[in-house]
């Protein structure tokens, strides 16, 4: 699975190593159902946990997790 998880564009881009943090904070936000901006702190920058869901989706992470997991 960790080949498939990509890294934050830009210069000031978090490591790939922190995708495990980023994933507890989307799976946080989809489990509890509650707005990005209610993120817990733990998790980071609501803005860039979202980001990074958001990109992992145009570029087709997730169809990628899924279908490794099954």
């Amino acid at each position: 699975m960790e080949g498939l998880l990509l890294s934050e564009r830009g210069r000031c881009a978090r490591p790939a190593k922190n995708n495990q943090l980023f994933l507890n904070g989307i799976f946080y936000v989809l489990r509890i159902g509650c707005l990005w901006q209610d993120m817990h702190k733990r998790y980071g920058k609501w803005n860039s946990v979202y980001v990074r869901f958001r990109m992992w989706a145009e570029y087709g992470v997730w169809d990628g997790l899924f279908e490794t997991l099954v």
